[in-house]
């Protein structure tokens, strides 16, 4: 019993350190400017474009989810999407290609200039997330991440890099869906808003 109890006391003592340096501090400015971004895009017709590995593709799924169905609120349809869960896509082209390039080429195909592509992930270091980015500067499309590890590679291969000050992948996972969520409360209620004026 003891074991447990300490185990569940650190993992929170993790997750709280973390959220009291994001309130005590001024918000990350890259998270502002995706939250103003992913408006002034949506509002153009674009749209949303989330993928990442593991529990990071599960978060993918949920936060377009959140977006095009609802948050909380009803409200217009917002464009998103996830990478993550077409397998017929994922399989041949990790058959085909390589699992390198699974989100990469179907950035190619479905990406638009004026697009915004988020990458989840706690290590920073995932080669099919740092070949998205790739592609999608290639083809204008404005990229941010959530990430753990000091940012990790994709640092450097994405323009506005959220980075978490952890290298916990338990923790990382908490703190990344609960801002993801945030970004969905946000854009939500602005679209809401719109709609009622």
């Amino acid at each position: 019993m003891n074991i447990i109890k300490n185990i569940l006391k650190e993992e929170v003592k993790q997750i709280i350190n973390i959220f009291k340096r994001i309130e005590n501090q001024e918000i990350d400015k890259n998270f502002v400017k995706l939250c103003e971004v992913s408006i002034t895009a949506i509002k153009k017709k674009k749209k949303i474009i989330f993928f990442g590995n593991g529990g990071s593709a599960a978060d993918a799924q949920h936060l377009a989810t959140e977006l095009t169905s609802k948050y909380k609120k009803i409200r217009k349809a917002l464009p998103a999407l996830a990478l993550t869960t077409d397998t017929s896509a994922l399989t041949s082209i990790g058959n085909d290609f390589g699992f390198k390039y699974i989100f990469s080429r179907q950035l190619e195909a479905i990406g638009n200039t004026g697009d915004i592509a988020i990458a989840i992930t706690t290590s920073g270091n995932s080669e099919n997330l740092i070949e998205a980015m790739k592609i999608a500067k290639k083809r204008g499309i404005k990229t941010f991440c959530f990430s753990g590890n000091k940012g990790g590679k994709i640092k450097k291969f994405v323009k506005y890099p959220i980075i978490l000050d952890s290298s916990n992948t338990s923790v990382l996972q908490v703190i990344e869906i609960a801002l993801g969520q945030v970004y969905c409360n946000i854009i939500e209620n602005f679209f809401l808003k719109n709609e009622k004026n």
